[in-house]
Parts: structure tokens; C-alpha cells; sequence
């Protein structure tokens, strides 16, 4: 291991002398506390929505960055079960932010130690589903995805009074529901009933099937509630994305004005208005309309105002509708909940934009020193303070510290088991590759299962991914082409053979369902051990081919020196003060 930590030294000097060389320009923003004004969250998540008539084949497709960056990574699939008349369900607290050494065990394994001891009425049947920090879909292709958007202050509720957190929702969902529409009045009515919060504050849920996606974010409603109390125990509102739009919510409240005549758009808790007026954070005297992010999630930021931190809401709008020229200036409070894309959107399109770095906008993460003389867009990937003042170096869609990544696909034209899609990618966007679990299987692989930020292990799948990663960091510019390389032939080649699965799939499902479900599951499994064995073998191609700050050419034997930059080289003559050799006589 030690020639593996001096080549890493190596690469830290070097950034750290591209560190030191950084002008301050950009004040932080975003750990400020407006009075009356909603704390910026934890920069987490972002989830991507698109329509079914939005996408270039008609799926409904929503994805989950899990931007958390020390969270558990590990995954399950729950079979479907029967259960018997008069059974209760347990209802657990489980902290999306928490994370257990490998020594205790899977963490799932572990779901007693956080029961709260509270049970509500089972149902007959709960529906099989995948889930990791959250439910993803159930075998109704009912599909998930979540950012933290936070609330006021006041509205926090972090006792044991609340009986459900926003994972314990989702399981339920989960395991219950056959429609996106029906989650949401689920869960809302769970919140609603018997309190919502403990660890959490406000959160948003994509939430999908074959026809729909919807916007949902639910709150809490401040620490003295209780059961007793009579109240509601939460207050929610849900906001259908038209089947031609596309949306995007990156950890803040989305939903504007609400309509609640209008039920094939809005869905919502029964004191949505009132206990906004009842906590004086709306005042229907004033004449103005009841505006749901205004009044429980106020945050008045903008791309160009937070210098990049708050940009995702505004960078997403341009990608999608370039030509609408949306100002980096313009509130993210006043950018549209949902927009008509000016191209239909493929999953591939999907995956694109979840990776993207700002590129080409004053706000991209690898410009100038900042990305040192690699360009490597992950170099400085959070704010700093210096000289007492407080810095930020913008916060991307594509920010290196997903625990993983899902990208999930509900199609009406196909049986559920068949139709339903969970692609998901290990670790950061740019180098993880994304392998497709049909909703169909009835297993996962062992190295989902598993897995630890601090204890590094090679039968984790994560670990692979992290391992191509590490290498990648050092020098990004030369090593991410091979990535790119790698994803090409891995993860496109998922998405180009995806019809030829479907329409064998569909064959034997109309022989035999479970033959369907055998061969999908091997399928998956298959290609994603294939995956993790090749990210396995490119980790270690990349610590050979780059060792040293030399590129070392496998197959002629040969090295050479890697090029630097024109522009990095002067820097390094500048701030040095380097003088060149004395000429030679000839």
C-alpha cells in the first residue's frame, strides 16, 4: 500500500499549491440564517422528473442523487408477503444519515435496535420492492426519489412524539400502494395522523408510476405537538408535473401557488392553508394567494446570488430549454415548477444531466486554478474560509459525493415486472456506471448488501466504484477519457440492449411470469457482477497506466511524461518565482 499513498501525496501537493494560489471572489451564503427565512438545507439530493410524454419512449422517469457523502450505501430487495388477518406492522425511526460498522452486521439486519414502539394495522399483501436509504419501486412500478428542502425553523419537530421519518414513509409506500396517487394520500395521511419529523425537517419525494410523477414535500408542524394534541401531526401538499414537462428539485420547496379545486394537479393535507395562517407565515388579508414555498419554505436565492451553490434549479431549466435563456440571476423562487423540454429526454439524457459540472458557465467547478492544471472538477469540491471570511466554489448537479445514484424508469406498455426500472451507479456521477434492476427480480447481489465508508473491503460493490474513482481524481483530465471509455462500453450497451431484454422478457412472461422474473434477475445480477469485476480491473489499469504523474503505455512498455498545461506552468513560474536556466553558449 505504500507506493499507492506516495503517488496520492504526490497529487495532494500539487492541488494543494492550485489551492493556495486561489483568489478569494465568491462570500458564502449559504450557512446564513435569514430572520424569517427558511435555514439553507444540507446540500444533498437532486431529483430529475420527466413526464411521460417527455421522454423520448414514453417511461416515467424520476432519479435520486444521494449527495450525502458519510451515508449508508447498502441496498435490499423485499419480497412480496401475505400476512395474516389481526398483524401488525412495526414501525422503526431510521436515520438517512447514519451508517454502522461492517462488524454490527447489515444495517437492515439491525432495524429492531430503532423501533419506536409503535405499530399500526398490517395489511393482507405488501408488494415487493428495492430500496437503500429509501423505497425506489414496488412491483406496481410505483417509483421514488428525495431531497431535503428543510422548513422553518420553528416547524422542526425532532422528539419522539412524531412516529414516522421520511424513510419509514417511503417503506410503507412501498409496500402498499398501488399508484403514485395513492403513496402520496399514504403517506400523508401516516404524517398527518401520527406525526412526522424526529430526525428529519422538511422533505420532498419524487413520486412515480406508469402515467404520473408527482412533486410531494411534507413538513413538520413544531416541537409540542403530540398525539394527544388533536392536531395534525404534519402538513403536506403534492403537485402533479405535466405528462409534457420535465422538473427538478435540488434540496429546496418547489410547489408555488395551489390550486385544490383543480384534484388532478394538487393534493394536499387539511391544514395546508390553515396552519400557515395559524403561525402567522401567511395572512390571507393580504390579498395575495396562498403560496406553499413561501410560506413554510421561503429561500430567496438565485444561481448568481449564491455564486454558483444554488445554481441546479436554474443550471437544470437551461439545459433542458436553452433557448428560454434563463438569467443565472433570476430567484429560484420565480423559476417555473415545471417546463416543456425543447427535446424529448432519453434515460441517457437523464444520466447526462446528472453528471453535469456547470460546464461552460461561469459557475463550472474545474475553472481556472480551481480545478488545477488536470481540470479536475471535484478538486475543490466545498466551500472554504480564509482569512476569517467564507468562500464557496459552487455546488453542481453532478457533486462527487453520492453514495449512489438511481435513475428509475415506470413504462405502461409493459407488465410491471417488465416495465418497471431501477438503474443504479455506486458512488460519484462522473465515474460510477449505472446497471439496470428490472423490477422483476427477486434478488439483488451480496455486494449491494454490504459496504462502509471507513473500512475499505473488495467484496463491497461501492468500494469498486470508489476505487476507479480515487485513481481518477489524480489526474482527471487523462483519466476520465478511460473512464468514459468504460461507461461506453458498460452502461450504454445496458441502455442500447434494453428493447432486446424487454421483448424477450415479454415472451416468456406470457408463457410463464416466473420464468420472466428468473431470467431478468439473472440478467441483472449478471451484468452488474460483469460491472463491478470491470471497474475492479480499470482501477487498477488506471494506478499503473498513471503512476508517478507518468502515463505508462501497457502494451508498447513504454512511459512518458504527462503534458501540463501552458497556463498551470506559468502559475507555477509566477507564484514560485522560478528563474529559467541560464542559456547555453553554443
Amino acid at each position: 500500500m505504500l507506493h499507492r499513498r506516495g503517488f496520492w501525496m504526490a497529487a495532494s501537493l500539487i492541488g494543494i499549491v492550485c489551492l493556495l494560489s486561489i483568489q478569494p471572489s465568491f462570500p458564502q451564503k449559504c450557512e446564513v440564517r435569514y430572520p424569517g427565512l427558511a435555514a439553507c438545507p444540507n446540500e444533498h439530493c437532486t431529483v430529475v422528473m420527466v413526464g411521460k410524454k417527455a421522454s423520448t419512449d414514453g417511461s416515467v422517469i424520476s432519479t435520486h442523487t444521494s449527495d450525502c457523502g458519510s451515508c449508508d450505501w447498502t441496498w435490499r430487495y423485499v419480497p412480496a408477503a401475505d400476512h395474516d388477518q389481526g398483524a401488525t406492522r412495526r414501525i422503526y425511526y431510521f436515520d438517512q444519515f447514519g451508517t454502522d460498522p461492517p462488524r454490527k452486521g447489515l444495517r437492515w439486519d439491525a432495524i429492531e435496535d430503532n423501533f419506536t414502539g409503535f405499530e399500526i394495522p398490517e395489511v393482507s399483501h405488501t408488494y415487493g420492492y428495492l430500496h437503500g436509504m429509501f423505497g425506489y419501486m414496488n412491483d406496481n412500478q410505483v417509483a421514488l426519489g428525495e431531497s431535503t428542502i428543510g422548513c422553518r425553523e420553528q416547524m422542526e419537530n425532532s422528539t419522539s412524539a412524531p412516529k414516522f421519518d421520511i424513510t419509514m414513509l417511503t417503506l410503507i409506500a412501498m409496500e402498499r400502494a398501488k399508484t403514485a396517487r395513492e403513496a402520496i394520500q399514504l403517506m400523508g395521511d401516516l404524517a398527518v395522523k401520527y406525526g412526522y419529523g424526529h430526525t428529519d425537517s422538511g422533505e420532498m419525494l419524487s413520486v412515480s408510476d406508469p402515467n404520473e410523477v408527482w412533486i410531494f414535500e411534507v413538513m413538520p408542524v413544531g416541537p409540542l405537538w403530540t398525539p394527544d394534541s388533536g392536531q395534525p401531526g404534519a402538513v403536506w401538499c403534492a403537485q402533479r408535473v405535466p405528462d409534457d414537462h420535465v422538473s427538478v428539485c435540488p434540496n429546496e420547496s418547489r410547489i408555488g401557488e395551489i390550486d385544490l379545486k383543480n384534484k388532478d394537479y394538487f393534493m394536499a393535507s387539511p391544514n395546508v392553508v390553515s396552519f400557515a395562517v395559524e403561525q402567522k407565515f401567511y395572512d390571507p388579508k393580504s390579498g395575495k394567494p396562498f403560496n406553499w414555498k413561501r410560506a413554510y419554505c421561503p429561500s430567496e436565492y438565485s444561481a448568481q446570488s449564491s455564486f454558483g451553490s444554488r445554481g441546479r434549479l436554474w443550471r437544470f431549466m437551461d439545459l433542458v430549454a436553452p433557448s428560454k435563456q434563463f438569467s443565472p440571476g433570476t430567484p429560484n423562487m420565480d423559476l417555473p415548477f415545471s417546463i416543456r423540454p425543447e427535446k424529448k429526454l432519453s434515460v441517457a439524457d437523464v444520466m447526462v444531466i446528472l453528471r453535469d459540472k456547470y460546464d461552460g458557465t461561469p459557475f463550472y467547478t474545474a475553472r481556472g486554478l480551481q480545478g488545477g492544471p488536470f481540470e479536475n472538477p471535484n478538486l475543490l469540491p466545498y466551500g472554504f474560509e480564509l482569512d476569517g471570511k467564507k468562500y464557496d466554489t459552487g455546488r453542481c448537479i453532478g457533486v462527487n459525493r453520492a453514495e449512489y445514484v438511481t435513475v428509475t424508469q415506470s413504462r405502461d406498455w409493459l407488465p410491471d415486472p417488465i416495465g418497471g426500472i431501477v438503474w443504479i451507479g455506486f458512488g460519484a456521477q462522473d465515474t460510477h456506471c449505472l446497471m439496470p434492476f428490472y423490477q422483476g427480480v427477486t434478488r439483488i447481489p451480496e455486494s449491494f448488501e454490504f459496504g462502509d465508508h471507513w473500512e475499505f473491503d473488495r467484496r463491497s460493490a461501492r468500494w469498486a466504484f470508489d476505487y476507479v474513482d480515487f485513481h481518477t481524481q489524480v489526474v482527471y483530465s487523462y483519466a476520465i477519457k478511460d473512464v468514459r471509455k468504460a461507461q461506453e462500453k458498460w452502461e450504454k450497451a445496458a441502455i442500447d440492449r434494453t428493447p432486446e431484454i424487454d421483448a424477450y422478457a415479454l415472451q416468456l412472461y406470457k408463457k410463464s411470469p416466473d420464468q420472466a422474473r428468473q431470467y431478468l434477475t439473472d440478467y441483472c445480477n449478471n451484468n452488474a457482477n460483469l460491472v463491478v469485476n470491470a471497474w475492479w480491473s480499470l482501477g487498477d489499469e488506471l494506478m499503473v497506466k498513471y503512476m508517478h504523474f507518468w502515463y505508462y503505455d501497457i502494451r508498447e512498455r513504454k512511459r512518458e511524461p504527462l503534458k501540463y498545461p501552458e497556463w498551470w506552468l506559468r502559475e507555477v513560474v509566477r507564484y514560485n518565482q522560478l528563474s529559467p536556466q541560464p542559456e547555453t553558449k553554443k
